[in-house]
């Protein structure tokens, strides 16, 4: 009818109508213009497992609490009525409703690569392998990461060198760079890999005693500057001799002050 001259207002009272609907319609290139769209469904934690039940299904699997407890052995964790839901469009020789699935963020998807592919649950395995198979990048990565990880696994550095060259012609910027900074600390980096021992426990006692630093300025109101050292106790007797505020009361603290030495310097309370 706007084709042939006639406004919208016309159209719409001619139609019986409402303007805004006249002028919608008359806009549309298309008609899935004009189709009201459903709302995306919100994902579910079964969701990794519709195309295993959809495969079970075509082989003849059609009791939803044998296919309940067969993705329960998988790692499902949801309830038996789910499954029943899910598999209800199949009895009616309908499709299951699969949700649009969300592309997967930088950090889930390096997360997925570094771990171990037996600790990979069933949907990061299916996602990862449809995103490697899309990018060869990733899965040039990918391999590079699981080679070094098994140089970690048995403690052989024997392949570091190979693995090096390996990165250096993998045109990729960042493992280039990464080949670069290995081989300027190769030394370490092959410690490192043949030996079990790691700075850890080393880190670990830093953080520690900086906890400790700030539970002593805020409990004694002195700003402490610490020191690896194994004298006890602190060379000012009058802030820090083991009965003030900062040492009563506190067994474990001791025990972590007595590797350290405090200088203090006393200042208002905070």
């Amino acid at each position: 009818m706007t084709d042939t001259g006639i406004s919208l207002h016309a159209a719409a009272h001619r139609l019986g109508l409402n303007r805004r609907t006249v002028g919608k319609y008359a806009r549309a290139a298309t008609w899935q213009e004009c189709v009201r769209r459903t709302p995306s469904r919100r994902p579910t934690s079964l969701d990794p497992y519709l195309e295993y039940l959809r495969q079970r299904w075509e082989e003849g699997e059609h009791t939803a609490t044998v296919l309940h407890q067969e993705i329960v052995a998988k790692g499902y964790r949801g309830h038996y009525q789910r499954v029943k839901m899910a598999i209800a469009p199949l009895r009616r020789g309908l499709p299951i409703d699969t949700p649009r699935e969300r592309p997967p963020s930088p950090r889930q998807v390096a997360r997925w690569i570094t771990t171990a592919p037996s600790r990979r649950g069933l949907h990061a395995t299916e996602a990862l392998r449809r995103l490697l198979e899309h990018c060869p990048e990733l899965d040039q990565t990918h391999d590079l990461v699981r080679q070094f990880a098994a140089m970690l696994d048995s403690r052989d550095a024997a392949l570091l060198a190979h693995w090096l060259e390996q990165l250096a012609t993998s045109r990729l910027p960042a493992l280039v760079s990464l080949a670069n900074a290995i081989r300027e600390d190769r030394p370490a980096v092959v410690q490192g890999i043949t030996t079990p021992f790691n700075s850890g426990v080393n880190e670990g006692r830093i953080t520690d005693l900086k906890l400790q630093k700030r539970i002593m300025a805020g409990r004694a109101g002195s700003r402490c500057s610490v020191t690896a050292s194994s004298s006890w106790p602190c060379s000012d007797a009058t802030m820090c001799d083991g009965a003030s505020p900062a040492h009563s009361g506190t067994p474990q603290l001791h025990g972590n002050l007595a590797r350290a030495t405090f200088t203090c310097t006393p200042t208002a309370a905070r």
